[in-house]
């Protein structure tokens, strides 16, 4: 993980001057690269890097995205889509973090042999296929949280470009926005295994139950959540603003989260933080 900054609030280092100067920074950046291969999520950050990519080097841009129980069915086929309407290159590889003992422990440094084995399997399709570069979605304010997936970037030699040209979550957003991205204001949505706390098992049961009862919730309008799982408890985290709805929907919401396998149902009153689980770790996270 690198060093945040010495002062809380100030600028990060290395910060574009503007979403325009980060979007110069960008693309020739892009062309430097030649030919790359784009670890793809469909979210925010990755979206904008597959966009510019293509837009720069066409077919020798490839985008490739891990299907693994740790990603939600609705995460992917949102992913598919974007792909298609950028009409970038697309394929997807099969990875399962399940099979490795020291993600399922889920230690604080569960994210890094995540990203160890998704970069293991990218760097190795990209050095038989003659790309020059593999790409992660890592933005600048991404540094400043508690990042060990990070870590296995940085031993694997794959470039975050979004880093490199100083572009900020904000300055993404805007820019997807001006590009005409539909990612552009889509809620960050990290893996499951995010919502489980560290030191408790993860297993393919705990991510179907969180998946369920996030997708019970969206059905209910609620777009921006995070159901943390305890045991038998759902913990729900979503903004401030959103408490009155889900009071209104309170049995529909308990009853769609019960349908999911939890007892008890609770509100977190602090509200949605990204990262919540990581608190204590480093310093505080934003809300993405």
């Amino acid at each position: 993980m690198l060093t945040p900054p010495e002062s809380a609030g100030a600028p990060l280092p290395g910060v574009a001057a503007s979403p325009e100067e980060g979007l110069v920074r960008l693309r020739a950046l892009m062309r430097g690269c030649e030919r790359v291969v784009v670890a793809y999520s469909g979210g925010v950050d990755s979206s904008l890097v597959l966009q510019v990519a293509f837009a720069e080097l066409r077919q020798d841009c490839l985008a490739v995205t891990a299907r693994s129980p740790t990603m939600a069915n609705a995460e992917y086929e949102a992913a598919i889509k974007v792909a298609a309407d950028i009409g970038a290159p697309h394929e997807t590889i099969t990875l399962n973090e399940l099979e490795n003992a020291d993600f399922v422990a889920n230690l604080p440094d569960r994210c890094f042999h995540c990203k160890d084995g998704l970069y293991r399997r990218l760097t190795a399709l990209a050095a038989e296929r003659g790309y020059h570069a593999v790409l992660d979605g890592t933005n600048l304010d991404d540094l400043a949280g508690h990042r060990p997936g990070y870590r296995a970037i940085q031993l694997h030699g794959v470039r975050a470009p979004l880093v490199e040209a100083g572009l900020t979550k904000s300055a993404i957003r805007i820019l997807s926005r001006q590009l005409g991205l539909p990612t552009a204001d889509k809620p960050s949505s990290p893996c499951l295994s995010s919502r489980v706390p560290f030191g408790t098992p993860i297993d393919v049961g705990v991510l179907r139950m969180i998946e369920d009862a996030e997708t019970g919730l969206r059905g209910l309008g609620f777009g921006e959540l995070r159901v943390r799982h305890h045991g038998s408890v759902a913990r729900i985290e979503i903004p401030p603003e959103s408490f009155a709805r889900l009071l209104e929907l309170r049995c529909e919401a308990v009853a769609a989260v019960r349908a999911a396998g939890y007892q008890f149902v609770a509100l977190d009153l602090v509200g949605l933080r990204s990262g919540s689980l990581s608190e204590g770790l480093g310093p505080p996270t934003r809300r993405g």
